[in-house]
């Protein structure tokens, strides 16, 4: 089921581009949303069939280069389930924001089927080339997002983030051919490695890896200071490109820190933890302080990206603490820090998505050039508030319950970096508080001011169909995060008995 799920949006996207030239824009449409619907229920299927327990379900395995240690190994558990119903969701939100029509809509929609099976790829691979061959592709779709659709000065933006994401990816494998170096016998699966704990007793070899392996990851979440390819990337990307940008790639940075870097580097991990603390704090203040300066809005979301990923970064630092006096707050960190993965991809998704609502009407992200826009558009205002307050940590959102997570399970083993980092949520409200101000509040800018065209119309029912169910879902997971919790507390115990050995 996982090589269907993972396997079927490139076939449909080869598929799309067979197709005869004049095949009508709404049959390309109607196949991608087809196509990304099914992938959800897919992906339903497969957490309905995952054991209550924990543990990896759904494995699947298959010789690819045996001769290499390379196998087809799949599989997904509390940790990649979660960013694989995200993917589907995000992917499936884009595709009706879409509807409405881009540019050569049949190439876009076979980009985007192509990169969401790059994305379900990352999150399902147990063999670490069949990891890093899937998180390679998706820097080039990306790549081709970006420079085929985004705005006047895509191309460079386009290429700075390719050669940033790609030189990361190579320190990436680097780290990985050492992991298979010191495995005996030599092998590329992650399994095995874990198992194995190859590097255990080998402190400069083990840090060495942890190095590469660690830039490689952090490039891509990104922290500070590997951050600088992100805000022109977003800034200049088409809508639905920033929307999977943020919402999904940044988590292959976070995610790999979880999957790989703790669980097969334990005594490196514990060891430099504190580094990984200090990126952390240092991302999460930069992020907010330098997004609270921006007056270009989807530039502000871009850096409040930072600061997010920033608490995860702290709160997997943060597990690395020893003693048995912390050990429910270092599950209680790592469980924040899956947690919020998904929250900040539903809502930072969202924020995208209505950052281009606003650009559509407007033709600009500048935020000097609106005023009063509550007034002829009600409902975007009231969805861009909603976004905006989930975002900065109100109760009763799922980024309350994933911030408080990290907190908590940070502030026993990490207090100092912890009690810092509060400062971020306070940042982020004053920013969010700000931009809502200045866009929607206050009297309505003149008719013919740059911004703000004459008859500025409310949200659309496609562009409410793509946000209202990502804020929903916000919403459910604020009030009732039992359902997520069950599925990746487990998960978070397993690695942290995997990170102690």
């Amino acid at each position: 089921m996982l090589t269907v799920l993972v396997l079927a949006p490139a076939a449909v996207a080869a598929l799309l581009l067979c197709l005869p030239r004049r095949t009508p824009a709404r049959v390309i449409r109607a196949v991608w949303l087809a196509v990304t619907a099914a992938e959800l229920g897919l992906t339903v299927a497969v957490r309905s069939d995952h054991p209550a327990g924990g543990g990896t379900s759904h494995e699947e395995r298959a010789r690819w280069i045996p001769s290499a240690g390379v196998g087809y190994h799949v599989g997904v558990d509390g940790l990649s389930l979660p960013l694989t119903a995200l993917t589907c969701v995000l992917f499936l939100a884009c595709a009706v924001y879409s509807l409405r029509g881009t540019r050569r809509t049949r190439e876009f929609a076979a980009l985007f089927l192509f990169l969401q099976t790059t994305c379900l790829g990352v999150f399902v691979s147990l063999d670490l080339i069949l990891f890093f061959v899937f998180f390679d592709l998706s820097i080039v779709a990306m790549y081709f997002v970006i420079a085929g659709w985004g705005h006047r000065d895509a191309g460079r933006a386009a290429l700075k983030f390719f050669l940033y994401t790609f030189v990361g990816s190579l320190a990436l494998l680097l780290g990985f051919i050492g992991l298979y170096l010191a495995a005996s016998p030599h092998t590329f699966d992650m399994v095995e490695l874990t198992r194995q704990n190859p590097l255990a007793g080998r402190a400069a070899y083990g840090g060495a890896v942890l190095l590469a392996i660690g830039v490689g990851l952090a490039v891509k979440t990104p922290t500070v200071p590997f951050h600088t390819w992100l805000p022109p990337a977003h800034t200049e990307a088409p809508t639905a490109g920033s929307a999977i940008l943020a919402g999904v790639l940044l988590k292959m940075g976070t995610y790999g820190f979880l999957r790989i870097a703790m669980p097969m580097l334990p005594d490196a991990w514990r060891r430099y933890a504190l580094v990984l603390v200090v990126v952390g704090v240092v991302s999460v203040l930069h992020g907010a302080l330098v997004a609270l300066a921006q007056t270009d809005f989807k530039r502000m979301i871009a850096y409040t990206s930072v600061t997010h990923m920033g608490y995860v970064v702290l709160a997997v630092g943060a597990a690395a603490a020893v003693g048995g006096d912390v050990a429910e707050a270092r599950t209680l960190a790592v469980t924040g820090a899956v947690t919020q993965m998904v929250s900040h991809g539903l809502l930072t998704g969202a924020l995208f998505l209505l950052a281009g609502v606003l650009y559509e009407r407007g033709r600009t992200y500048d935020m000097g050039a609106y005023s009063g826009v509550a007034g002829p558009a009600p409902v975007f205002a009231g969805l861009t508030g909603v976004a905006a307050f989930a975002s900065l940590g109100l109760p009763g959102f799922s980024g309350f319950i994933a911030e408080f997570q990290i907190f908590a399970g940070a502030l026993g083993p990490r207090p100092v970096a912890t009690g810092l980092s509060l400062f971020g949520i306070v940042l982020t409200a004053a920013l969010f508080l700000r931009a809502f101000q200045r866009v929607f509040l206050g009297p309505a800018a003149p008719s013919d001011a740059p911004g703000t065209p004459r008859g500025f119309t409310d949200i659309r029912l496609h562009e409410g169909l793509a946000v209202a169910p990502l804020l929903a879902l916000a919403v459910v997971l604020g009030v009732a995060p039992r359902f997520l919790l069950d599925l990746v507390e487990p998960a978070s115990r397993a690695v942290l008995g995997l990170l102690a050995r």
